[in-house]
């Protein structure tokens, strides 16, 4: 992942960043050591921010890799509340099982092991919260899913969408070509007031307002 803002911001916002206590900051070391595709803190805190400021006690989660950020949401909606989170790779889902119970949060995590374009269409009800963040080549598969889950008044929050840059480019490799017609979708759906914040690799950030 090339950096969206230069070394120097990106180094202050982590430092300032809201870790989540020793527990989920310790996972947060261990999965940037051992190379998982975690959202890191300053963005885990903003996903847990973003789920307080909607009272959100339903959160879907396309994406599980080791747990992380279904535990930022996890922390969010409460005892009461419910994460729902999917993940293709079934030895992924394990690891994230096991860290998720490890932090004590496994009655509110439950993780669904499957291609998120095919269970969605298993799901029922509204949630008030759907973190995309899945195979980049799949946001498109699962934009209507994902409207069609999401209450009037919840936000759609999908992550990577600058690419490193390369959306702003002429790249033409499957994962951009995907993500710019995800992007240029959502931006021009009128179900949704949306924009995109240059934080990480780009996140989105769309309240839904119609249907």
């Amino acid at each position: 992942m090339e950096r969206i803002v230069p070394r120097a911001i990106e180094t202050y916002i982590d430092r300032l960043a809201d870790r989540g206590g020793d527990r989920l900051a310790s996972l947060e070391r261990s999965g940037l050591r051992e190379g998982w595709p975690i959202v890191g803190a300053a963005e885990g805190g903003f996903l847990h921010l973003l789920a307080r400021m909607v009272g959100a006690r339903r959160v879907l989660e396309l994406g599980t890799a080791i747990g992380y950020s279904a535990s930022w949401f996890a922390r969010a909606v409460g005892e009461d509340g419910r994460v729902i989170t999917i993940e293709g790779n079934p030895d992924s889902a394990r690891v994230a099982m096991n860290n998720i119970a490890d932090l004590g949060l496994s009655e509110r995590v439950e993780v669904k092991v499957g291609r998120a374009e095919v269970l969605l269409r298993t799901l029922r009800g509204e949630f008030d919260l759907v973190f995309n963040d899945i195979d980049k080549v799949a946001y498109p598969l699962v934009y209507e899913d994902c409207v069609r889950l999401l209450r009037v008044g919840g936000l759609l929050v999908t992550d990577n969408v600058l690419w490193s840059g390369e959306v702003a480019g002429r790249s033409r490799s499957k994962e951009t070509v995907a993500i710019r017609a995800y992007n240029e979708r959502l931006a021009h759906d009128a179900r949704f007031i949306s924009s995109i914040l240059p934080l990480r690799d780009g996140v989105s950030v769309a309240l839904k307002v119609g249907r």
